[in-house]
């Protein structure tokens, strides 16, 4: 399955990523419209500093936690994809302890969480954040899932 990886060496730290994904996620076609005045809550974050950055995002686990701790059946997983139905959200931030990436966030609107869906009404095309990434630090490939050892000897999946 496709997901997002980070080549840190390459991350700038810009936060591109984080405005594309922003205004992806806003509902509004232009870019300007979406994100000015507001404050913005991308999917993804950048961390770091001056010596190195990387972007962290939902890795999309096989057996992913914030699903199994879900209490009201919000988190779900389709095709391969964890996604939120914002309906089911009761705000009790279960997902946002169990995720061990904090990649589970609060969203604009009170106490509802949000979560990278890989712009999966993007119609095939790349998440937001890689198209907009100016140093291609940020890639959308198939690498395959690693055995749950091979996790950890890798120093996490990226």
């Amino acid at each position: 399955m496709k997901r997002v990886y980070v080549n840190e060496q390459w991350c700038l730290g810009c936060h591109l990523c984080e405005y594309y994904c922003a205004a992806a996620n806003s509902g509004l076609a232009d870019m300007t419209k979406s994100l000015k005045g507001r404050k913005i809550r991308p999917r993804i974050q950048v961390e770091g500093d001056s010596s190195v950055s990387f972007a962290v995002s939902c890795r999309h686990c096989e057996d992913p936690l914030c699903v199994k701790g879900c209490i009201a059946g919000a988190l779900s997983i389709i095709e391969g994809v964890i996604v939120s139905d914002r309906t089911k959200c009761v705000g009790c931030h279960t997902c946002v302890l169990s995720c061990p990436y904090g990649c589970v966030t609060d969203s604009e609107e009170h106490g509802i969480v949000q979560k990278c869906e890989l712009c999966v009404g993007n119609a095939g095309k790349a998440p937001a954040c890689v198209a907009g990434c100016p140093n291609r630090a940020i890639v959308f490939e198939d690498r395959g899932v690693p055995a749950h050892g091979e996790l950890a000897a890798q120093g996490g999946a990226r």
